[in-house]
This record gives structure tokens, sequence and C-alpha cells, in this order.
């Protein structure tokens, strides 16, 4: 297996109730990106004094992880969840439009590309999640997207955002690329359709054809706003957008406090985007965050 410079690869069963803790021997901090586990690798970091970054995209875990808060400040740990593109990018622009001024609702938006290559375990959170996909939303995107038709997903961002930032509700909404591809998210709402994904066969086939088949680029966007205030981020390449902000919020678990934060209260967002834009994306803040029309373009 090849892994980066300082960085060792040890294959751990986690289901097994030995695996976290095998795993766990000699390592400094854990970047968790799979949904297979409840918590109980959370539990196991944080009862050693670890440092612990989720990139879960699922609020139900990500609760649960949540729930440990007494647990890490007792033992001096550090946990951060909400950490990714969506959750992550998105919970930082919703952020920094509420710093610059935005008031009342949130509202999210992702695009991602239906060229490209996602993982298994990317591809079964989708289909896990259409069946709960709601209704359609218009939302601009910025160039070359402009304004489509989004459906909203149950991306986590949406549930702990009130809360977070005091907002009154939160909506995350998602598309793809291509246009004709989109409505077809929301085609699982309808009974038979649900049905027929919750056969194993049918799944496993929908699932071959979803790792093969790639119609469209491989480029992204996200947006965020509050009222009248907007925030966007966007570049190629979702899945490695993801792993950088995972590495970046990894780097600074050292200097944080110890608890389970959500990024958003983990780290000034205005730095932290605009470090990630430095890998190669492209990022719009709002006016008052960086003075009038803030754009960072690393291209």
């Amino acid at each position: 297996m090849d892994t980066l410079p300082g960085v060792r690869a040890l294959p751990a069963d986690i289901t097994r109730d030995e695996g976290p803790t095998r795993a766990l021997d000699g390592a400094d901090a854990v970047v968790m990106c799979t949904e297979q586990d409840g918590g109980r690798v959370a539990r196991a970091c944080l009862e050693r004094g670890m440092g612990y970054v989720d990139v879960s995209a699922s609020a139900p875990r990500l609760r649960a992880v949540a729930a440990l808060d007494g647990l890490a400040r007792r033992r001096g740990a550090t946990a951060v969840l909400s950490v990714g593109l969506a959750p992550g990018v998105t919970n930082l622009l919703a952020r920094s439009a509420t710093d610059a001024g935005g008031a009342g609702p949130i509202r999210m938006g992702v695009l991602v590309g239906a060229g490209e290559h996602h993982g298994p375990g990317a591809l079964d959170w989708i289909l896990d999640s259409m069946e709960q996909a709601g209704g359609p939303s218009r939302l601009r995107f910025p160039p070359p997207y402009g304004v489509r038709t989004a459906y909203r997903f149950p991306f986590s961002d949406q549930y702990t955002l009130p809360e977070t930032l005091g907002a009154p509700a939160a909506e995350t909404a998602l598309c793809l690329d291509t246009r004709v591809l989109t409505p077809l998210l929301a085609t699982a709402r309808r009974p038979v359709a649900a049905r027929l994904l919750r056969r194993p066969r049918v799944r496993a086939a929908v699932r071959r054809a979803l790792l093969r088949v790639h119609a469209g680029g491989d480029g992204f966007a996200v947006t965020a706003a509050r009222g009248p205030v907007t925030a966007w981020f966007s570049g190629r390449s979702q899945s490695r957008a993801s792993g950088v902000a995972a590495a970046l919020a990894a780097g600074r678990l050292p200097g944080l406090a110890p608890g389970v934060h959500h990024i958003e209260q983990a780290v000034e967002p205005v730095g932290f985007l605009t470090e990630l834009a430095g890998h190669g994306f492209e990022l719009g803040l709002p006016e008052g965050v960086l003075g009038p029309g803030s754009h960072y373009d690393a291209q």
C-alpha cells in the first residue's frame, strides 16, 4: 500500500472489539473516513487522549461522536467533526456569511462532477440518502455553473448549523454538473424505486454501474447563503478537496482546546478557507470578510 512519508498504514477490522485498539497503538491522531462505525473508534481515540477528525456526512454518526464531548475534555483530547466538503467547507462558508452580517435561514448548495471517480463508501451514502431526498430548489453557483436545480439531501451540516451558528433553519441541496442526470437524485423518493433499491441484487447492480459509468466532468462547487450574504468555493476533484481539508484540520489539532467541536467552532474560517484554496481551488468570500467582493483564485 502506498503511503505518504511519515505515515504508516495498518489494516484493522474496526467492526471487531479489538480492532480499534490494535489500530491505535502508536498513533497520534485518527482521520476517520468511513461511515461503517457508529462512534466506537472515536471513543477509543478520546479515551486514550488522542486527536480525532471525522469526515462523515451522516448526522446520526456525528451526533454520537458529539455526545463524547465530556469524555474528550476529561482526557484532554480534541475531536473535530464536519470535516470535508459537505459538511466542512459548507460549514465554514456559512460561518463566513454569518460573520459578514448574514442573518436568517442558511441555504447551502453542493454541485459535484458526475464524471469523478467516487469511492464505494461515497456511493453507498448517496444510495442510502436518495430515499430521503427532498424537493427541488433553485440555487446560484459560481461560474461556469450558474443557476441550477438541486435536491435537498441529508448532509449533516443542515442539522448542526442551526445550533452552532444560531440560525432558525438550514438546508443543503445536491446537484450534478450535468443537468440531465440531476433529477435522478430524487428518483428514489418514489415508493417503487425505493423498494427496488432495498433489494440487494438491484442495489449491487446500481452500485456497479455508478462505479463504471462517468457521464460528466470532475468539477465541483459549493455555496452558502444567509440572507443576501453569499460565499462559495469551487475547483476540480471534490474528493481531493475533502482530503486536503481533512489534512489541514488534522494539522491544527495540537492547537485546539480539548472537547468535541464542529469545524466552524474549531477554526477561524477565512484563514482555513484561504489556505485550502491555495491548494488549487477558488474561493469567493462576502464583503466585510476580506474587503469588497473578495475572491481568491489559486489557479
